[in-house]
């Protein structure tokens, strides 16, 4: 006999609709999209697109964020693109389609990453050979996808340089110019976004337009520092200048803030003797002096191995001079001159004489050792902040003084720049000042860690750091910003949100660009 339970019948029931809803979702999602990897295999481009592996695609520095594509396109030329981006436009609103340019993979929180759309490998871009043009005014042009380490090899063959950098090398063009990209050479020339004449640019309707301060110069400046939102950066003409043969490397310690940043922000002032000022805070680490002295000779060695830095919370000015061996005894004076002026502990004065392309690839073999160790590939948690001059005592009284108790997760770097060598027509948010901070918390998380170098902890941190800045008012701008709501997109933006999403809508008017960003959703007509 059989017998039936009025919960089993329920039960029944309920798994038979459950079954027919989910049949139905994704008899509706079959619907929407399996035409779409058909119709871009239907187009003509001299690259190819991979439905297979793109899982590489969903991966990036930051490690905490990861959307699978669609497809992966790796292109042969800018045409390639600007099919690919044309034909997603045309589909408009009847697909979720979206495209992200990736460069080499250094994002933070999944912004070159495409849920569901097409990633674009820009390392793969092979339609534009670096060129090299000496003269009064020197420039490189170079392809969105190539990397500054490799501009910097080509260049110094002819004995020139960019002006500026970023402290790691091997990131794309395109990336660093979506951004701003800064160094310790920004207080002199400014962010690599302030040394551009040219660019070639890909629209979010599939355009390719030339532009530069005079040619559509609103594109222009709506793309540096624009985060990918209104272009494609396939091609770049970069100012140069003639390259130095050696640097002259230096490093002292602080134990007062106030006199640190007076020293800083003198140094950034005028003419000033070196050409990259850079700084770091040092939060209780034990034989800080002693680690440097692989890369640097201390002045005083009996001094520096008596020094002691656990317990303490101390300060590191980092400076370089650039100079040809021809020059050696004046510079050698200007720097003993220059460096008389400073308020540093006698003691721990560090100098160091490197090749300038050893100083400038530095991190790279920092990213060696790590490696090394499997510890590159970690989740990295980083905030970086831009700091009105006239704020910086009271953030890091608070920081450095409280919520902070050691720097062992990641290095802390901390110095001035002059605001008069930023572009204010650039997509780039900065605050109002003449001088301000960048201050950035370059934190490496331990995986599987619950202490204070693990990922919930740094990520806490990181909180209570912008939690006190709304607070006090400091009037900070993140740099590389990453936000969950619009709001916080408008209060980022400010006074500049409306001439932002004024410039949205005329370059990617259907929002397909740079979907990581999270600032604009792509409107989606169901039917």
């Amino acid at each position: 006999m059989f017998v039936s339970f009025p919960g089993q019948n329920n039960m029944l029931v309920l798994r038979s609709f459950m079954i027919l809803f989910f049949s139905c979702i994704t008899i509706k999602i079959n619907l929407c999209f399996p035409s779409i990897p058909s119709s871009l295999k239907t187009l003509s481009i001299d690259g190819h697109f991979d439905f297979e592996q793109v899982e590489h695609a969903a991966k990036d520095f930051g490690n905490r964020y990861s959307y699978i594509p669609l497809a992966v396109l790796y292109p042969k030329s800018v045409s390639d693109i600007a099919t690919t981006v044309n034909h997603v436009w045309q589909i408009g609103s009847g697909s979720e389609l979206k495209v992200a340019a990736r460069g080499h993979g250094h994002s933070l929180q999944g912004q070159a990453q495409a849920h569901r759309g097409v990633v674009i490998n820009m390392e793969s871009l092979q339609g534009l050979k670096m060129q090299v043009h000496t003269g009064n005014f020197p420039y490189v042009d170079v392809s969105g996808g190539e990397l500054w380490i490799n501009i910097l090899r080509e260049s110094l063959k002819h004995g020139l340089a960019p002006k500026s950098w970023t402290d790691y090398l091997h990131l794309t063009v395109g990336g660093t110019l979506s951004n701003a990209g800064i160094s310790g050479q920004a207080f002199r020339h400014g962010p690599q976004i302030s040394n551009v004449y040219q660019l070639e640019v890909v629209t979010g309707k599939g355009e390719v337009v030339n532009c530069s301060e005079k040619q559509n110069s609103d594109l222009f400046y709506s793309v540096l520092g624009g985060l990918g939102q209104f272009g494609i950066i396939t091609r770049a003409r970069i100012s140069l200048e003639p390259a130095p043969e050696m640097v002259k490397w230096i490093r002292m310690v602080y134990k007062d803030f106030a006199t640190f940043t007076r020293d800083q922000e003198k140094l950034i002032s005028g003419q000033s003797t070196f050409d990259y000022v850079e700084g770091f805070v040092i939060i209780n680490r034990t034989g800080l002096l002693n680690n440097w002295r692989s890369s640097f000779n201390p002045q005083d060695p009996l001094q520096v191995s008596q020094f002691k830095s656990d317990g303490r919370t101390l300060f590191c000015l980092e400076l370089a001079k650039y100079f040809n061996h021809e020059d050696m005894v004046l510079v050698n004076q200007e720097i003993k001159t220059s460096l008389s002026q400073l308020n540093h502990i006698p003691s721990t004065l560090f100098i160091s004489e490197v090749p300038y392309m050893e100083f400038l690839d530095r991190v790279h073999i920092s990213e060696i050792k790590l490696r090394s160790r499997g510890l590159w590939e970690v989740p990295h948690p980083w905030l970086n902040l831009f700091i009105p001059k006239s704020k910086i005592h009271s953030f890091a009284q608070e920081v450095f003084g409280n919520i902070l108790t050691d720097t062992s997760s990641g290095p802390i770097l901390i110095y001035p720049v002059n605001k008069s060598k930023w572009d204010n027509r650039t997509s780039v948010m900065i605050p109002e000042e003449d001088v301000f901070y960048l201050v950035a918390f370059l934190s490496s998380a331990v995986p599987s860690s619950t202490g204070n170098d693990g990922l919930e902890q740094i990520l806490i941190r990181n909180k209570r750091i912008l939690d006190f800045c709304e607070i006090a008012g400091l009037g900070v701008k993140q740099y590389l910003p990453h936000f969950s709501t619009q709001g916080e997109w408008k209060s980022h933006f400010g006074p500049h949100w409306e001439a932002f999403t004024r410039r949205k809508s005329t370059y990617d008017p259907s929002a397909i660009l740079a979907p990581g960003q999270r600032i604009f959703q792509k409107p989606i007509a169901y039917s």
